[in-house]
């Protein structure tokens, strides 16, 4: 007998889609048919009408569980993932503790999958000298990849980032220079695993901070993108696809929001480098022009930036140059919103809103339905060295299905994400489309657009 059985179901893959079955047991998937089979299953989903994906995953979030249970815990950033038909999500190393040492690793999982609703996986991250002795522990010990916030300084007790540096301030470390940056990739590089770079020039940004006038621009989101130009992006970019170039480093760019890096990524990637790149929904629905609009919750780093940037993104993903879409959930308080844009901190939640923002570009007729299946599913697992288990339907994987109502109308609300501090950009935002169930190891956490089950989820290595 099966433990489940969707049936008759619109069965997407990256490759095509078609009328079909899928059967699990044991948390498996054990058949996939166009033909119903003949045994008998305890439980029986009629997807027909509907799309069946293989789980939708998110690679970047901050769940600031360790540190900040004011913004978000794993608990509820891991709600929020299942109400937006994710099966799998990757949580950023920057906790406190940061995920720096083996030691460290290994208290945020054991705090972290209680509380897990969704499968997760654990970045690990770059210090230079600090930590470069633990990156082949740490890799060893199985996180999915690393990371680098390239352009933060850090804070000297906790090694949390510092968002704006003060070179006066003699309880931070400054941001690294090129060639801890050099050394950092050398180090990741023997791991074989991927090197993810937050991507902003520190130096050019501290230098136009010196010299801004506020009154100059239109608004202060005007004068703060004056501050952070594509340039910030542009040139860590560069260097950074030299030092792969130069190391072997599987380089990933992490939420693109300047024409320039995209169009940096697509010819390494022509010359056959190892460099990826991602960007997140509040640059591909959002513009500089939103601001007055939706103000400070539009914050984030990189920034929002102008439709030519936008359109740029969109065709770096219709080119097959960007690989995938994530998050960068990030949650804030909302006391913390408030205030100088200059000083407010950046972020805003969207592991609710991911997919069901993408599955309005399907429906917009943005992109496909086979390419919403590899940004979200197939892309992201086999750049992390976990497909076929997760990002495919293939016979003997983890049943992790993602099922799709297109014709469901779903409007954002901020009130009804599932985040503890609830700041979003996309409140009142119209989609047509949704996802009406989050299947993980074929336990079902979402149904009808509520959650049906206690944390299941379990950690991920690649």
């Amino acid at each position: 007998m099966w433990d489940l059985a969707i049936l008759n179901g619109n069965i997407v893959t990256a490759q095509d889609s078609y009328v079909g079955n899928i059967y699990v047991r044991d948390g498996k998937i054990g058949a996939v048919t166009v033909e119903p089979l003949n045994e008998e299953a305890k439980e029986t989903i009629d997807a027909a009408g509907l799309d069946v994906f293989a789980g939708f995953m998110d690679t970047h979030i901050h769940s600031r569980d360790g540190g900040a249970p004011q913004k978000d815990t794993f608990y509820h950033s891991t709600r929020g993932a299942a109400m937006g038909g994710l099966t799998t999500v990757f949580e950023m190393p920057n906790a406190i503790p940061s995920v720096s040492t083996v030691e460290n690793f290994n208290t945020q999982v054991a705090n972290l999958t209680p509380k897990a609703h969704v499968d997760f996986a654990m970045w690990g991250i770059c210090l230079g000298d600090l930590n470069n002795d633990h990156i082949d522990a740490l890799s060893e010990a199985g996180v999915i990849a690393f990371k680098f916030f390239w352009g933060y300084a850090l804070d000297k007790s906790t090694y949390g980032l510092v968002y704006n540096y003060d070179p006066a301030d003699t309880n931070v470390i400054p941001p690294l220079d090129d060639g801890k940056v050099y050394s950092i990739f050398n180090t990741v590089a023997k791991t074989g695993k991927v090197l993810a770079i937050h991507a902003e020039n520190a130096s050019i940004i501290s230098e136009l901070i010196k010299k801004l006038k506020v009154e100059d621009y239109a608004n202060e989101y005007e004068a703060l993108l004056a501050c952070r130009p594509n340039l910030v992006e542009e040139t860590v970019i560069q260097m950074a696809i030299s030092f792969a170039r130069v190391t072997g480093a599987r380089l990933h760019i992490l939420h693109a929001s300047a024409a320039e890096g995209v169009d940096l990524a697509q010819a390494a990637q022509e010359k056959g480098l190892p460099i990826t790149i991602e960007t997140c929904p509040h640059y591909l629905f959002l513009t500089n022009e939103d601001f007055e609009r939706v103000g400070n919750n539009m914050k984030g780093y990189p920034l929002v930036r102008e439709k030519s940037n936008q359109d740029r993104l969109w065709k770096g993903i219709n080119d097959g140059v960007i690989c995938n879409i994530c998050s960068d959930h990030a949650p804030h308080t909302a006391e913390e919103k408030k205030g100088n844009i200059f000083t407010i901190p950046s972020g805003m939640c969207g592991v609710d809103t991911l997919a069901p923002l993408m599955i309005g570009a399907v429906s917009n007729g943005d992109i496909t339905k086979q390419q919403l299946a590899r940004l979200l599913s197939e892309n992201p697992a086999r750049l992390y060295n976990i497909y076929p288990r997760k990002g495919s339907l293939q016979v003997g994987t983890d049943a992790d299905i993602t099922i799709v109502d297109f014709n469901k109308e779903l409007t954002i609300k901020e009130n009804e994400l599932q985040s503890v501090s609830k700041i979003t950009a996309f409140d009142g935002f119209r989609i047509k489309g949704a996802p009406v169930r989050t299947i993980v190891r074929g336990i079902t956490v979402m149904a009808d657009r509520k959650i049906v089950s206690e944390p299941i989820g379990e950690l991920i290595k690649p």
